[in-house]
């Protein structure tokens, strides 16, 4: 006589062990992130719950919902229970945090510091897996006229064109600049060329009468600044 098989569903546990009714009960902030991404896979497989599962999958990123983040639908897939749905599932759930966070970041009128800069660059930057350069323009007032893009580079860096950024502000009327760009890596060290283009756009832009304020290398979870650090 053989004995059953265990059930890893989520429908024989006992209420307070459900994350769903747990989060309509308790309220969302009370759930772990396994049990949250549980709702969002909505299963298990014959093997383990949907949280068990929702953890080894957190355990692989060390529980950084950041590095979970940037893991391809493929990436997901690769773990047993977790079919095209349920990573696409993940994936878009992820991605609205990333621009609710964007969102906030827009409200920010004014930069005050360079907490501010990062604040608005980081949800563009933080999860890249290449290396992106940024410029922020400003008014005399330090309002942001306009933020873009000036170059996206490979995996170890990205080219810099002086002219474009300063006819871009000219255009903009921008009295003062912000450079920005993210190291994938993780390292906060300003490289020997991050410090040359630095110093090449400031005094390319001095000519112009446009300040360069700041230049911030970007992580997922921190900044450095050049004008905090006092090596602008």
């Amino acid at each position: 006589m053989h004995d059953k098989p265990t059930s890893f569903s989520i429908k024989n546990w006992s209420d307070d062990d459900k994350p769903r009714e747990k989060l309509v009960q308790k309220g969302r902030s009370v759930l772990s992130d396994a049990e949250l991404i549980a709702i969002l896979i909505g299963s298990g497989s014959r093997s383990e719950s949907a949280v068990e599962l929702s953890k080894r999958i957190l355990a692989s990123v060390d529980n950084n919902l950041n590095e979970l983040g940037r893991l391809s639908i493929k990436q997901l897939m690769t773990f047993k229970g977790i079919g095209e749905a349920k990573a696409v599932s993940i994936a878009a759930a992820l991605e609205v945090g990333r621009r609710r966070r964007g969102e906030d970041a827009a409200k920010i009128e004014k930069i005050g510091s360079s907490k501010d800069v990062y604040e608005i660059l980081q949800p563009l930057l933080g999860d890249l897996d290449h290396e992106e350069f940024w410029i922020l323009f400003l008014n005399n007032s330090n309002k942001v006229l306009h933020k873009a893009q000036l170059s996206k580079g490979g995996i170890t860096g990205t080219l810099v064109d002086v002219r474009i950024v300063l006819k871009q502000a000219l255009e903009l009327g921008a009295i003062a600049i912000i450079l920005a760009h993210n190291h994938p890596s993780g390292t906060l060290r300003p490289s020997a060329a991050d410090k040359q283009i630095t110093q090449k756009l400031k005094i390319a832009s001095e000519t112009l009468d446009i300040k360069v304020l700041d230049h911030l290398i970007i992580t997922q979870k921190s900044y450095y600044s050049f004008a905090d650090e006092k090596i602008l």
